[in-house]
């Protein structure tokens, strides 16, 4: 019988059919060109081992307290910054060097100001602060009433009560916030790209569907995939189940100009046995759960390919401000 295929070709066969297939478009904001395609899926079977990509290495230290970042519900920067992940740090410093540019606030260079927000508590409550961001939308979406809905315990509560719902999805994607549907001045300033998700069991196992609107398939997707497939490893340890399936479905899929190079070396690497995750401590709930519980086994990856990080996407002056909208009525 012939050997089935590594599992990691889910994702390097979508790598490359966007490299020789997608479309050239160019971000309305940045000037920035991608080459992209639209409406993909890939999936993993976590039995089958963690899929932490091993054709590169994968930024595990940051997946790891960036999902617990989301998971806590925090949304400043700083607790990135005081564990030396700084995958957030433009955007914050984006907005602060607007309010440089307004003088209400002092120049400071991109170091400078994470040093800061590092140091000092005050400055980074004033400046480190992303609303409306993942970990806001999952434990405390804004209602109407004023009160606060936790998503993500409520998902957990209910396929406790509940292993056959059908119901239990987790979005990011509130309008109100987001673009020219927001009150002028109240936009998200950072792109929501992956905007849902639902949990489901199967198979007494519990399963994981992410949607994303929005995939940069080089540098940002093999971040996603570990992302997930740890949540669902979390959700199904408090729910004390085993991992089923993990499937990541794509709106649009697109990699970046700069990155087609690095791309094309990944794909000439060979695959190598995937890693695996175990919990050090137990836990039954959201807040019992701390990052130090996970270890990650066997992890022996290709080298990194260094690639650079694009701030494209999400809200756009020309686009989404009182001022566009006012010019297109």
């Amino acid at each position: 019988m012939p050997e089935s295929r590594h599992p990691e070709y889910a994702y390097l066969d979508l790598l490359k059919e966007v490299l020789e297939n997608g479309e050239e478009q160019v971000d309305s904001d940045t000037g920035v060109k991608t080459y992209s395609l639209f409406g993909r899926q890939i999936r993993f079977d976590l039995s089958e081992g963690f899929p932490l990509l091993t054709t590169k290495r994968t930024y595990w230290n940051g997946i790891l307290h960036e999902l617990y970042w989301f998971m806590s519900g925090q949304s400043n920067i700083k607790y990135l910054v005081d564990h030396n992940v700084h995958i957030w740090d433009d955007y914050p410093y984006k907005i602060y060097g607007e309010k440089v540019a307004k003088g209400i606030a002092t120049q400071l260079s991109k170091d400078e100001f994470i040093e800061r927000i590092h140091t000092d508590e005050a400055f980074a409550k004033e400046h480190g602060e992303l609303p409306h961001i993942y970990g806001e939308q999952w434990r405390r979406w804004e209602a109407t009433d004023g009160r606060t809905v936790d998503q993500l315990a409520w998902v957990i509560d209910e396929l406790r009560k509940d292993s056959d719902a059908h119901n239990t999805v987790v979005t990011s994607w509130n309008p109100e916030y987001m673009y020219s549907m927001a009150k002028p001045g109240e936009g998200a300033r950072f792109p929501i790209c992956h905007n849902m998700y639902q949990v489901n069991i199967k198979n007494g196992k519990v399963c994981l569907q992410l949607y994303q609107r929005s995939a940069d398939i080089f540098l940002g997707v093999p971040f996603n995939i570990g992302s997930y497939a740890l949540l669902t490893c979390i959700i199904a340890k408090i729910l004390g189940r085993e991992p089923g399936e993990y499937i990541h479905t794509f709106g649009d899929v697109h990699i970046y100009e700069n990155h087609k190079e690095q791309a094309a070396e990944q794909l000439t690497r060979e695959p190598k046995a995937f890693p695996t995750i175990s919990f050090t401590e137990p836990f039954n709930s959201l807040d019992t759960f701390k990052p130090e519980f996970v270890t990650l086994n066997g992890y022996e990856p290709h080298a990194s390919i260094k690639a650079d990080l694009t701030v494209s996407g999400g809200y756009n002056k020309k686009l989404h401000s009182k001022e566009a909208m006012e010019e297109t009525k």
